[in-house]
């Protein structure tokens, strides 16, 4: 999964909101960085470049994420950690960083908590998450395409977990379970340019859980052909390109 993560969905998807989130990173003046669910580094490097002063601490869950992104971005220092249980002392950071993983936390209540406590009294937590699946060009054409492909039944993880939190109240209330504080909420929408939907494609077959589903099917290549012709028709041939929304968030501990 790593691999296809970083090949078809990285440079599409999270280069641009990652030179984005490490802009408004570098305008906090940050020393010490914690980044959360950093994946195979996007983030990560976007950062050391914009703030190459700052030392950086990029964990993921996913031990194969850690494994590839420590190769990938030499220059921070890597740790398996799951973000409900953070190994590092209080205080430790003056800035916690997460692009596109607070969805994946399953009590995220409990990763704010923590959080909360690695963070410096003066520190500031900045994150993202996605809009809605239409507010997404190349994930709306993708699950059209794997719900036509597959009519008895498709599988929701676009819709339920990377699109499923969206609502900046939902947000703060989390932040407030854990005392912390919603300071600023921006949406933004970039585009993002693929070499062709067929990439794209497999990507998200490939590269997220939505694998899985297809491992277990006899039918998995008819069905993978499938999605990459009507997603190529949805989006067009050779290079391709699309609007993504996404909603930024900082927040810190209450007063």
């Amino acid at each position: 999964m790593p691999e296809a993560y970083e090949r078809h969905l990285v440079p599409v998807f999270f280069r641009p909101f990652a030179a984005d989130l490490a802009a408004r990173a570098a305008a906090l003046q940050p020393l010490t960085v914690l980044e959360l669910a950093a994946g195979t580094g996007a983030l990560t490097s976007a950062l050391l470049t914009a703030v190459p002063t700052a030392s950086v601490v990029a964990t993921d869950l996913n031990e194969a994420m850690v494994t590839a992104g420590s190769a990938r971005e030499s220059r921070a220092d890597w740790r398996q950690a799951d973000a409900q249980e953070l190994p590092f002392e209080d205080g430790s950071f003056d800035l916690v960083l997460c692009q596109f993983g607070v969805m994946f936390f399953p009590d995220r209540a409990a990763a704010y908590s923590e959080v909360g406590r690695v963070l410096a009294p003066q520190g500031r937590f900045l994150f993202n998450s996605w809009g809605p699946l239409a507010s997404h060009g190349f994930g709306a054409a993708f699950q059209e395409a794997l719900e036509q492909s597959m009519p008895e039944g498709a599988p929701s993880f676009l819709k339920d977990v990377p699109h499923g939190y969206t609502d900046p109240a939902v947000v703060a209330a989390d932040l407030a379970i854990a005392g912390l504080a919603l300071a600023t909420t921006v949406e933004i929408t970039l585009d993002g340019v693929a070499e062709s939907a067929s990439s794209v494609a497999t990507g998200f077959l490939t590269g997220t859980p939505v694998s899985a589903a297809m491992e277990a099917r006899q039918d998995a290549g008819t069905i993978r052909a499938s999605v990459t012709q009507k997603m190529t028709a949805l989006l067009g041939t050779g290079a391709v390109t699309a609007p993504m929304t996404a909603t930024v968030y900082t927040a810190h501990h209450q007063v």
